[in-house]
């Protein structure tokens, strides 16, 4: 990583794999909060028929796929990286959909992502993300997670981004689609896991 340890003044500087401009969006504001410049590129690794063929869908809990996802992204980039995985989770379903939730908002919805607590007793749900982070090919990756509790609503606000508009955060009587940015990023899942991460990459 490019990065002086006598020079806390210098920039941070990471590629972070993804082809979403609406996470990227997220994360560089996010993690220009801090005390230390932190400069973010991304990389849309899933465009490139290497990674198809070399990069399969791991199966396995959130942990599994987002430290395998990141060792895999970080040996074809050759340097430090950092993924993200995110996961909707249904308390009734005993945390499915997780870390699939992408695969079943993009086959039914958010009328059907409601349409699956049908008959439960309750719709509470928790969004989790974690964040991996490599410096390097032959380097574990370390693992940051957020979790924002919440519960699974009627579609409210924006259709942009994902899942947000049925998911309602804590006790503020929105969706995350209803949300400002400020708003989103003051408690959102994948605030809370950057925080952590953007303090463990100030302290190096």
């Amino acid at each position: 990583m490019k990065v002086q340890k006598q020079n806390k003044h210098l920039s941070i500087n990471l590629v972070f794999v993804t082809g979403n401009a609406n996470k990227l969006r997220e994360v560089q504001y996010i993690l220009s909060q801090g005390q230390r410049p932190i400069q973010i590129d991304s990389h849309d690794l899933d465009s490139k028929l290497a990674f198809i063929f070399h990069f399969p869908e791991i199966q396995g809990t959130t942990q599994e796929v987002a430290r395998a996802k990141c060792q895999r992204a970080a040996e074809l980039l050759g340097g430090p990286c950092i993924t993200e995985d995110t996961a909707l989770c249904f308390k009734a379903l005993n945390g499915l959909p997780g870390p699939y939730i992408k695969y079943f908002m993009k086959s039914i919805g958010h009328d059907g992502l409601n349409s699956m607590l049908d008959g439960f007793p309750t719709k509470e749900a928790w969004a989790l993300c974690t964040f991996a982070y490599s410096s390097g090919p032959d380097a574990e990756p370390i693992l940051f997670e957020g979790r924002t509790e919440g519960m699974i609503v009627p579609a409210r606000g924006p259709a942009t981004f994902g899942w947000d508009p049925v998911f309602q955060a804590e006790d503020t009587g929105k969706t995350y689609a209803e949300m400002t940015n400020e708003e989103k990023n003051f408690i959102s899942h994948r605030y809370r896991a950057l925080d952590k991460l953007r303090n463990y990459l100030e302290s190096l």
